[in-house]
Parts: structure tokens; sequence; C-alpha cells
């Protein structure tokens, strides 16, 4: 079982940057296809980014060219670069681990943009 823990939500102004982290404990998350959600408020979660466990990586198309999701595997870390934010990424982020029929949850970040 695989436990992850977001950071590095905060409030940031719009045009800024932020990096989040996703630490994983419990089990090694390298054989894991690593993700980033995010859900707005009255909002669906949306999955913004993807990689897999050899290193592949793939956004969605409201992120791309903005967002760069990676992963340190001797750390058992994932990180989601953001930059150009906008108000409308305002959201909760949630990294997440699949394998197989497996997928844990982290509990979240706020990420605030102000306009």
């Amino acid at each position: 079982q695989v436990q992850l823990q977001e950071s590095g939500g905060g409030l940031v102004q719009a045009g800024g940057s932020l990096r989040l982290s996703c630490a994983a404990s419990g089990s090694s998350s390298s054989g894991y296809t690593m993700d980033w959600h995010r859900q707005a408020p009255g909002k669906q979660r949306e999955r913004v980014a993807t990689v897999t466990s050899t290193g592949s990586p793939n956004y969605a198309d409201s992120v791309k060219g903005r967002f760069t999701i990676s992963r340190d595997n001797a750390k058992n870390t994932v990180y989601l670069q953001m930059n150009s934010l906008k108000a409308e990424d305002t959201a909760v982020y949630y990294c997440s681990a699949r394998r197989a029929w497996s997928t844990y949850w982290g509990q979240g970040t706020q990420v605030t943009v102000s306009s």
C-alpha cells in the first residue's frame, strides 16, 4: 500500500509559479503511474498530468505548455511545476498512484491564483 502526501500549494498571483510535491511512503512508488488531478469548487475532478513508471509524461490540454510533471524515484516523490498560472487553475490538487487495479490518493493541497 502507498501513502501519498502533497505539499507546495498556496496563494500566488496570476502569471506566477508554484511547484507541488507528492511524497510517497509505505511502498516504493517507482512501479506506479503517478497522476496529478485537480478539483475546483462546483466542478468535477480532472486529471491534469500523468507520468508513467518509465517517465513518460502526458498533460491535459488546459495545462499543456505551462505545467511539467516529473518524478524522482530515489526520493519516492513526484512533482508538478506550474508556470504562468491563471485564475482558472485555482483548485485543490491531488496526486494519485495507480497500478493494475489499485489506486491510492493523497489528501490534496490548495492552490489559489489571484487575478
